[in-house]
């Protein structure tokens, strides 16, 4: 078991250094290259970025692939056409979005774009072959069955990704915490009961964490470099990859003998009853993102694909979290759904899983009912944090001593201290003239020096 470890860590650190240190130059090129759109109105970012981040992503999975196909465990993944499949598909859509973020194209362009990408990893033998059904057993598709059902999962898990991608650092890192939910559940079946067909989607996992690891440090707040549709769409049709890969090939019946019988192998295989349930369950947060954009623009007449600001991350926006806390409840409830439905599947006869769900489900709601509660750091770790989350920060920069001060302080220059009647002040201690006082006090002190 370490040695397998030990090269998905080195497979994993390989991928995150390459991304990481191609996003500096590829921020540069995008720039030169003028790949920075003029702000939207649906933004929430206050100035340009450049995208093309998406073309750093792709080599780091492009270095991945081809340090995992010299390792000794891991090049025995590279005897089956899934790599190549996955590549295959990974360069349209990479061309495609490099595209996208650079000159612009219509939405019917790239939905056709992802089919084509998903049907090449089709032909090349990515795709779902059987499914597992309650009461019914495994049922064997027809390769007409199989490709339109591959198709769609493809699909939908890369615009439920690109739909999520509005905040600095949320799709990269929701794409993250997913493939590591992933990659939990793919290493279980494939060492925890030796089945061998789940070795791509364990591979695919690994690489795409050390995409979005490798890209996470420039993207957030305030990101330097957004991924765009470059990298949004590529990292949505890894994970599709994975999800074909693991929910669609591997055999239940094969499960069923590895297990030591049906009951165990129920318990291993809940998750894949229904083939898209760990797949939806681990991007659960995206793609319940995507429907309610779907419905919400229908409703008002417009086309599915039309940009708005209605989507889960400006509406926490708007109740009053700032964008680090956003991100982060995403974070949460991302993970909260992903690892819970992997716990689940390892052991679904635990109460105790269940209730920590719960738990876990209460703290995240009063956390959305709490948009501007700051929590605070203790004192011995005030120098590790920013200066929001210190103690000292609200008696040190106090907005009624500062603005009594500022008044004091203008008055006495003028010759009339004591002559101005006190302003009342306003919320949270602040004066109609507050600010402006403590600025012209600093440009006076600046214009003596």
């Amino acid at each position: 078991m370490g040695q397998p470890v030990r090269e998905y860590l080195l497979t994993l650190c390989v991928t995150a250094a390459v991304t990481y240190l191609l996003t500096g130059p590829v921020r540069k090129f995008a720039i030169a290259a003028g790949a920075m759109p003029e702000i939207r109105a649906r933004d929430v970012h206050r100035e340009p970025t450049p995208r093309l981040g998406g073309i750093a992503m792709f080599g780091g999975l492009c270095a991945g692939l081809l340090v995992a196909s010299h390792l000794t465990n891991l090049k025995s993944v590279f005897e089956t056409n899934e790599p190549r499949a996955l590549l295959s598909g990974a360069a349209l859509i990479w061309i495609l979005g490099v595209l996208d973020d650079k000159w612009g194209v219509d939405a019917l362009v790239k939905l056709g774009g992802q089919m084509i990408a998903a049907g090449v990893m089709v032909l090349q033998g990515l795709t779902i072959l059987w499914i597992p059904i309650p009461g019914v057993g495994t049922v064997s598709l027809t390769p007409m069955q199989g490709t339109l059902l591959t198709v769609a999962l493809v699909v939908i898990t890369i615009n439920a990704v690109n739909f999520v991608d509005g905040l600095d650092g949320l799709a990269s890192g929701m794409v993250c915490i997913a493939a590591a939910a992933f990659f939990m559940y793919a290493y279980r079946m494939w060492f925890g009961y030796g089945i061998e067909a789940a070795a791509p989607a364990t591979l695919f996992s690994v690489v795409l964490m050390g995409m979005c690891l490798g890209f996470l440090p420039h993207n957030m707040h305030p990101a330097r470099i957004f991924m765009g549709d470059s990298g949004s769409m590529l990292i949505g049709l890894v994970m599709a990859a994975g999800a074909v890969s693991v929910t669609g090939q591997v055999d239940p019946d094969l499960l069923n003998v590895k297990a030591g019988g049906l009951r165990e192998a129920t318990h291993a295989m809940v998750p894949v009853y229904i083939p898209l349930l760990l797949p939806l369950t681990v991007i659960a947060v995206p793609v319940a993102d995507l429907l309610l954009a779907i419905v919400r623009r229908t409703w008002q007449g417009q086309s599915p694909f039309a940009a708005d600001r209605g989507h889960l991350h400006h509406r926490l926006l708007e109740i009053g979290h700032s964008h680090s806390r956003a991100v982060l409840i995403m974070y949460f409830w991302s993970g909260l759904i992903a690892f819970g439905a992997v716990a689940y599947s390892a052991n679904n006869a635990s109460m105790w899983i269940v209730l920590g769900i719960v738990l876990l489900s209460a703290v995240g709601l009063v956390l959305l009912l709490l948009p501007r509660f700051t929590p605070r750091a203790p004192r011995w770790a005030e120098r590790m944090v920013p200066p929001r989350y210190r103690r000292l920060a609200r008696a040190v920069v106090d907005p009624a001593g500062a603005a009594a001060e500022a008044a004091a302080s203008a008055a006495a220059e003028e010759g009339t201290e004591g002559e101005r009647e006190p302003i009342p002040a306003g919320i949270n201690g602040a004066t109609a003239i507050g600010d402006r006082s403590r600025f012209v006090d600093r440009h006076r002190a600046g214009s003596h020096h």
